[in-house]
């Protein structure tokens, strides 16, 4: 083979597997804001990670903090999150708001008690 091909091959091979490795950085995690969000930029939520659940804070990216879903959110509403697991929480690189039906069985008997929670505690509060 030509000297074009080889290097032709190795780039194509170091850019499939530079590809690869970023792919796995991201993970998805499911999670229950947990608290009510005082500050959007570390919002305290029960995470779902490999089967096991934590009390874990959610760190928005820069693109995260701008949505407007990510804004508006409150006690009790589920997530599906792509993001990088880090030392104090998770890095959130994308958001998908959730119906609590949706989510593990790990985290539907916290979504429920938060929910009547919500309704016993706080709603009566909004009035």
């Amino acid at each position: 083979m030509s000297r074009f091909s080889w290097l032709a091959l190795g780039i194509l091979m170091v850019s499939a597997i530079h590809v690869s490795v970023r792919a796995d950085d991201e993970q998805v995690f499911f999670a229950v804001v947990s608290d009510v969000p005082k500050d959007k930029t570390r919002i305290a939520a029960k995470v779902l990670q490999d089967g096991a659940s934590s009390d874990t804070k959610l760190i928005p990216s820069e693109t995260i903090i701008t949505n407007p879903v990510w804004r508006t959110l409150e006690v009790c509403h589920a997530l599906k999150i792509e993001g990088v697991k880090i030392g104090d929480g998770v890095k959130v690189m994308s958001a998908r708001v959730l119906d609590a039906s949706m989510l593990p069985m790990g985290l539907q008997g916290f979504a429920g008690d938060c929910l009547i929670k919500k309704a016993v505690e706080i709603a009566p509060l909004a009035e």
